[in-house]
């Protein structure tokens, strides 16, 4: 099997021409950089020109970035590989034909978490096209998070059946799972390990080809295809357990009269050999497309390539989705402590006005993918409540007004909720905050611990915060 591909990659010869297909927080980053390479010729971009998504064509083959926040080096990048003739975004699929690898980085989101059920239609409709399209001796790479099994299952057969080919003998496949947290794409592109799992030895070695240029201090790590794809879902499924973790120690120490931040502090101090005490910030919600779908991904793994034989306590929850239901409380936990600052201030819940600072799930970011400040928009307006919205790099959202003058949204405020640690927060005045919603007693709930909570009460604010046992009963100044 691998000997014929062999020789077809051999009279093919070294990668020069590759396809992005998505140009997402992933997609983008990876085809600058792609096109960064020297003996790399050629990058094209693939964007379906839709209504919601076809603008990013012409922005990109300007050289110009769609994605806003703060994301050192990538509009520079985009400029350069773009002005060399490097790099262009293109609707048109076709151009697939004559390119030597293609990788995949579409979205792969759960209709309903709890039937375990994909919404696979963006990537079916890419590995389509892909297959109708491509060379004998392609190299197709899913780099979107999926169900295991999903590479040597469904993916190969679409492939397959579109191209008329064999996976491993007329064309190579492998899984290459993105690793990057947004603001610092090119960063973690270029300096975390890549796993690179081919449905074959000779699939797995043609993808290491096309990664190892891009990689400055990260490494590659081989594997099968079926078990980078657990690689990459168990990771983001550990990373959401920590910090359901430490979200269930700050309901615990909001309960006790402590505060988890002097808590976390103190487990973090012991450090030994052999001995790690990782323990993250506790928060108002997870958002993000990968934390908060990456689990059910491994959750349906489980059951499809390995349920039958499973050993696990009979009638216990996943400890996964146990940790997922925690992290998608959050939300309202805030809503709860808004609801109790209102009534220490003798304010009702319904007619309120409220003040979200924040949309998107990530500091200094517009990424606002599952963000948790929906949850608790539409949980307070559920209540009666008003709700205007903060947040400096979201420009818009379907079905929610962003406003990026704070000044206009705090004005007549009842409750301030903190959803983002944008850095501006940070520099929030509580006496000129009080000037601006014209309140007495107004509510501010810190869900990312960035204000004093000290300052605030002195100025007459009913302060409450996560995991702030030690100061959301303050007495309140008169």
């Amino acid at each position: 099997m691998g000997k014929k591909l062999r020789e077809i990659l051999d009279n093919k010869g070294n990668i020069c021409r590759i396809g992005v297909i998505g140009m997402g927080y992933v997609g983008i980053p990876s085809a600058a950089l792609f096109a960064d390479v020297p003996q790399y010729e050629k990058v094209y971009g693939f964007q379906r020109d839709s209504p919601t998504s076809g603008y990013k064509i012409e922005m990109l083959n300007r050289g110009e970035s769609p994605l806003k926040g703060e994301e050192p080096g990538l509009e520079d990048l985009l400029s350069k590989v773009v002005a060399m003739d490097k790099f262009s975004c293109t609707s048109d699929f076709s151009k697939i034909g004559g390119l030597d690898a293609v990788t995949i980085a579409i979205q792969t989101s759960f209709r309903d978490p709890k039937d375990l059920i994909p919404d696979f239609g963006p990537m079916e409709d890419g590995l389509k096209k892909t297959g109708k399209y491509m060379d004998r001796g392609t190299l197709v790479v899913l780099e979107s998070t999926i169900t295991p099994g999903t590479t040597k299952g469904w993916a190969k057969d679409i492939l397959e059946s579109e191209s008329g080919m064999t996976a491993g003998e007329d064309f190579a496949l492998a899984h290459a799972p993105e690793r990057v947290m947004v603001g610092r794409l090119i960063r973690n592109i270029r300096e975390h390990d890549r796993i690179i799992g081919g449905i074959d030895e000779e699939c797995t070695k043609r993808a290491i080809e096309l990664y190892s240029p891009i990689l400055t201090s990260g490494k590659i790590i081989p594997m099968t295809a079926t078990a980078a794809e657990v690689t990459k879902t168990a990771e983001n499924t550990f990373r959401d357990l920590q910090i359901a973790a430490v979200n269930e120690l700050a309901l615990y120490c909001e309960a006790m009269g402590v505060n988890v931040y002097d808590v976390r502090e103190g487990i973090a101090s012991l450090k030994e050999e052999g001995v790690t005490r990782a323990i993250l910030r506790p928060g108002a919600g997870v958002g993000g497309h990968c934390l908060t779908k990456d689990t059910y991904h491994l959750e349906r793994g489980v059951k499809t390539l390995g349920g039958n034989g499973l050993d696990y306590p009979e009638g216990r929850e996943s400890l996964y989705t146990l940790a997922r239901g925690i992290n998608d409380f959050m939300p309202l936990h805030m809503a709860n402590l808004t609801r109790s600052a209102l009534g220490r201030a003798e304010k009702e819940f319904e007619g309120a006005k409220l003040a979200i600072l924040g949309w998107a799930f990530l500091a200094n970011s517009d990424d606002a993918r599952n963000t948790p400040s929906e949850v608790y928009r539409d949980l307070v307006l559920a209540e009666g409540a008003g709700v205007s919205v903060h947040d400096p790099y979201v420009d818009e959202y379907p079905g929610v007004e962003i406003l990026h003058d704070m000044d206009t949204v705090l004005d007549g405020a009842d409750a301030v909720a903190i959803f983002t640690a944008h850095s501006q927060y940070y520099l929030l005045n509580p006496r000129e905050l009080m000037s601006t919603v014209k309140k007495i007693h107004p509510v501010i709930v810190d869900g990312r611990n960035v204000v004093d909570p000290d300052k605030f009460i002195a100025e007459g604010w009913v302060y409450k915060g996560i995991g702030r046992g030690d100061m959301n009963d303050h007495p309140i100044q008169k």
